[in-house]
């Protein structure tokens, strides 16, 4: 890699860990920590949203699918859609306009207000390791990127190098670094995409008569897929919208109701189309090179998401791959520290919370600091166990989802709100979908263990309901 395009990427290292310190000195107590002063505008709010759930993961992850099955894989980012203009008309009114959430910091404190203190520590448990496996798949992502431009640095020394950047940006920073640097972050990721990425690509293969030709008719159409592939993605995407802790957040960070409904259909709209078609494209257009014999590449242990980062490195000029390794690699960190922070909210404020007292405001940041850390490096040692960026993003996706969305979905828009019945729905969903998963059995019609396990946690929370009724439908905790 040239020296000039190391410069570029290094100069916008150090900028991000600049950013997290200029934050960690701006940060009063866990209001700016962990959601941001509960007041932001729509617009940092819905960039930083779509910048943290496609981020560097999806990008890497879309390119592997528009290299594998082309245009079709854009329907994996249409669920994104669906979800989030759901969440937008069901979820943000019901949460936003509750007086007892006004000084909530994390999901599952909803759980505790909804249900139980039992209750509340399960769902941060089941987030907690969610969140963790999903940081690590961003590290993954940002390594594969990286492993693939720099010929010099291996698997593993660019895993190492990403997480210490990405880990020690955001223990500084907190949720407000997140989200501001998320808009400048995604802004980059576009123009990259928009004025270099593709232009270029799209010409290096020799334009449209060359990709029509050197790919079948499948790779242009929008039903190259099974129903089983939409299906399995709608499972998993959209419930998310619902449970995700980065997103709770974010609806916390927001100025009022209007601003956040609006942030979410402006997220939406960058998911898809926008963003959904640009990284399937980039990936078939890597998939045309890798079959002009173009790129470089070991025939005998192709992985389909390294096609895209090899096509850029092979293509790019030096100076131009600098910044489109720069908009890569804020993608990567803009889900990272997002998760990171999820998984650190758990960890001290729902599972610690009670235990630790801090005398001051900023004895409480020191402590949300060191979790934090903490967290990245155990994300870290994951990421180096992992070889799959999408599946691990899925999974750690499908866990929290089977366990988590039947309970929250049942003490937000019910008044079936029964304790027991959470706690035996969260542990059924996530350990049939974890068992189904581990198992690797054909299941059914070909459909993921998360439908087997948010249906397993349907059943056990109605079953436990009807057999335990010796519960307060309208409980009211220390939050109210």
């Amino acid at each position: 890699m040239h020296y000039i395009d190391l410069g570029i990427f290094v100069g916008y290292m150090v900028l991000m860990l600049g950013v997290g310190y200029y934050f960690m000195r701006q940060n009063k107590n866990q209001d700016d920590y962990y959601v941001g002063g509960r007041n932001i505008g729509s617009w940092h709010i819905g960039l930083s949203v779509v910048a943290t759930d496609v981020g560097g993961g999806f990008s890497v992850g879309l390119g592997g699918l528009g290299f594998v099955m082309g245009l079709s894989g854009s329907w994996m980012l249409f669920t994104g859609l669906l979800g989030a203009w759901l969440a937008a008309v069901f979820l943000i009114p019901r949460v936003k306009s509750d007086p007892a959430f006004a000084n909530f910091y994390t999901f599952p404190q909803i759980f505790e207000y909804l249900f139980d203190k039992k209750v509340g520590v399960i769902a941060a448990i089941i987030s907690l390791i969610g969140y963790l496996g999903f940081t690590s798949s961003q590290l993954l992502a940002g390594a594969k990127l990286a492993s693939g431009t720099f010929l010099t640095l291996g698997l593993t020394e660019a895993l190492v190098l990403m997480g210490v950047i990405a880990v020690v940006y955001t223990v500084l920073g907190g949720l407000k670094a997140v989200i501001y640097t998320d808009t400048v972050q995604w802004i980059i990721l576009m123009l990259g995409f928009i004025f270099i990425g593709l232009p270029v690509a799209y010409f290096y293969v020799g334009g449209w008569e060359q990709i029509q030709a050197t790919l079948p008719d499948a790779y242009f159409s929008l039903t190259n897929l099974r129903w089983q592939d939409l299906a399995n993605w709608g499972i998993t995407i959209i419930p998310i919208w619902f449970i995700g802790m980065t997103l709770y957040q974010r609806i916390f960070a927001s100025r009022d109701v209007a601003s956040a409904k609006k942030a979410w259909f402006i997220a939406g709209l960058f998911e898809w189309p926008i963003m959904a078609f640009m990284g399937v494209s980039l990936g078939l257009l890597s998939k045309v090179a890798f079959e002009q014999g173009m790129l470089i590449i070991d025939l005998d242990v192709m992985d389909p998401e390294m096609g895209l980062p090899i096509l850029l490195r092979t293509i790019l000029p030096p100076g131009i791959l600098g910044l489109m390794m720069a908009a890569y690699f804020s993608a990567v960190l803009s889900t990272a520290d997002s998760c990171l922070m999820a998984a650190s909210g758990n960890l001290s404020t729902d599972i610690f919370g009670s235990w630790l007292q801090p005398k001051s405001e900023q004895a409480q940041i020191r402590y949300s600091q060191l979790f934090t850390l903490i967290l990245g490096v155990i994300a870290l040692v994951v990421a180096l166990h992992m070889t799959n960026v999408l599946d691990l993003m899925l999974y750690s996706y499908a866990f929290m989802v089977s366990g988590l969305l039947v309970p929250i979905l049942f003490g937000l828009f019910t008044i079936h709100r029964n304790p027991l019945a959470a706690v035996f729905a969260m542990l059924t969903g996530g350990v049939v979908t974890a068992g189904l998963g581990l198992l690797g059995w054909e299941l059914l019609w070909g459909l993921d263990p998360n439908f087997f396990g948010v249906l397993a946690s349907l059943a056990m929370y109605l079953l436990v309901s009807v057999f335990n009724r010796d519960y307060k439908q309208n409980k009211i905790t220390k939050y109210a």
